[in-house]
């Protein structure tokens, strides 16, 4: 199994945004009317109405008003609010819930599982293109609320993270996310390691992966890029994912040891 999800918008934002245009053009109501009653602009309307945008709670209840949809529209909000991940991570999320271990290499950020509000925000915030303000608020929520995975299962979920060091070096971590990373990794179903620069492979410098095993032992893959993200239970790909997250993690440094190192980061900042 492969999915690609590049260019894939959630269902619900297609769904929602059709009827939408339907409820409008039914009605008579212009696109600019709705947009200037809702205080957007009318290219963010269309591009709802095309499903490339989440249409938020206010255009739909705006929009309801309007064009006298008894609710209809008002309605959609519930499942619309409901995708609150980019549409390529979005299987793979509700994959993670299932997780019984899971080992990831990072070459950019902080995974999403040990970031801070902060940190989170920071990196939400500068999406391209900008999300809304309701967007941002439900995403940083949703991060945060995926972390219960650290602490939360029973039995407890085993988690390996490997981060290279241009991931701690990044001006958006700070000494809170620092420190966060410490705190998670104490309990005993959590290991950090950080790999150093000198010590890079050239299976460290490809991109992020997550190997996860779920309750049937079924493995999966995870990779991405800027604009590229790939599920696959394909045995081919889970083997050379497990054979690159294999090396990387004989290259990294010891839970200790890393641990050494985020200390004297915390210490010299």
């Amino acid at each position: 199994m492969s999915v690609d999800y590049n260019n894939q918008r959630p269902v619900a934002w297609r769904y929602g945004g059709d009827q939408l245009k339907r409820w409008r053009t039914r009605a008579d109501v212009s696109r600019e009317k709705l947009a200037s009653e809702a205080n957007y602009s009318p290219e963010t309307i269309a591009s709802m109405e095309r499903g490339v945008r989440r249409p938020t709670s206010r255009v739909l209840d705006v929009a309801d008003e309007l064009c006298g949809a008894q609710g209809m529209l008002s309605a959609a909000k519930e499942y619309l609010n409901r995708e609150r991940f980019p549409a390529r991570a979005q299987d793979f999320m509700e994959r993670e819930k299932e997780a019984i271990c899971l080992w990831s290499y990072e070459v950019t950020y902080i995974p999403g599982l040990l970031q801070t509000p902060g940190y989170a925000r920071a990196l939400i915030d500068n999406h391209v293109p900008p999300l809304d303000d309701e967007t941002v608020e439900e995403r940083i929520t949703a991060r945060m609320e995926r972390q219960a995975l650290l602490t939360d299962r029973k039995p407890p979920v085993g988690l390996s993270f490997v981060l290279y060091e241009a991931v701690l070096r990044s001006p958006q971590v700070d000494d809170e996310q620092l420190h966060r990373l410490l705190e998670a990794s104490r309990p005993r179903n959590v290991v950090v390691q950080v790999l150093p620069f000198e010590r890079a492979i050239p299976a460290a410098l490809m991109g992020p992966m997550v190997l996860l095993e779920t309750r049937d032992h079924e493995r999966i893959a995870f990779t991405e890029g800027a604009f590229h993200g790939e599920l696959s239970a394909d045995p081919g790909v889970v083997s050379r994912v497990t054979e690159q997250l294999s090396m990387i993690r004989t290259q990294a440094l010891s839970p200790a040891e890393s641990a050494g190192f985020i200390e004297r980061m915390v210490d010299q900042s």
